[in-house]
């Protein structure tokens, strides 16, 4: 049996985590940190995502099913016109998440995992374009305002529902459960 990574954190970024409710495990503790009261993030701190994620049992958890992007311009004669590049289209599916997220009193720094679909770019040599989508998250995850670094899956598809999509996004949320103490 493989050991399992240890994880290493700046006492930094562990102060404000703790402040936003999460914490990162730091080395040598994830057993400990199995039993934290807070969502727990796990991986390497030079990493953009975390390679796991513990929430307690006393966390609601919140699924978003795929989201696509919305549209720019229901006139426009291309892809980009109406929809945007793949980075376009992800901060626009982003941006849905922050304002949904907002209207039920949370923000994307509760936002514990993503599953992305990133289907082929025809202006781009019909490939997933991922650095549209990797530039698109570094503007909401892993930043000053927001240090969560969810975990992720990212997926190449031949295709979305619509060939104008080039991004869909799922999104699974912890918070905490205000009706229990802990």
């Amino acid at each position: 049996m493989k050991k399992p990574m240890k994880s290493v954190t700046a006492t930094a970024v562990l102060g404000i985590s703790l402040i936003a409710g999460f914490s990162f495990a730091s080395a040598g503790s994830e057993k400990d940190d199995l039993k934290s009261d807070k969502v727990t993030f796990f991986g390497s701190p030079t990493s953009s995502i975390s390679s796991s994620v513990a929430v307690p049992q006393h966390y609601n958890r919140l699924s978003f099913s795929g989201t696509v992007p919305p549209l720019l311009n229901k006139d426009g004669k291309t892809t980009y016109e109406r929809y945007g590049d793949t980075e376009t289209q992800a901060i626009g599916i982003l941006e849905k998440f922050k304002a949904d997220l907002k209207a039920k009193g949370l923000s994307l720094a509760d936002v514990i995992y993503l599953r992305v679909y990133v289907a082929p770019d025809p202006n781009k040599g019909d490939i997933p374009d991922y650095q549209g989508w990797f530039d698109a998250y570094a503007q909401f995850f892993n930043t000053k305002e927001n240090s969560v670094k969810t975990a992720r899956s990212t997926v190449g598809v031949e295709s979305l529902v619509s060939p104008d999509y080039l991004i869909e996004i799922e999104a699974e949320v912890a918070y905490k459960n205000k009706n229990k103490s802990k």
